[in-house]
């Protein structure tokens, strides 16, 4: 599974997250970071679907965007 989305795609992936979801960017990313201590994108990706029954496109751009998130968060370019 590949977790790479055009910007454009990813964005609307995003925005759509909440209505989609019924849970807001926040929730999880917190989500993540109290679940398993996976080394690989895709890995977080395949729990988020399977543990919260998202597809795969959205727990991707998710994970994607937690990524984007912690790096800006920890100074990282």
């Amino acid at each position: 599974m590949s977790l790479n989305h055009s910007p454009e795609t990813q964005t609307k992936l995003i925005a759509r997250v909440p209505a989609i979801t019924g849970r807001e960017l926040p929730e999880w990313f917190q989500a993540i970071d109290n679940g398993p201590s996976f080394l690989r994108c895709d890995e977080r990706a395949n729990w988020l679907a399977d543990e919260h029954g998202l597809t795969h496109g959205y727990a991707a751009a998710i994970v994607h965007e937690h990524e984007r998130y912690r790096r800006n968060r920890m100074g990282f370019i």
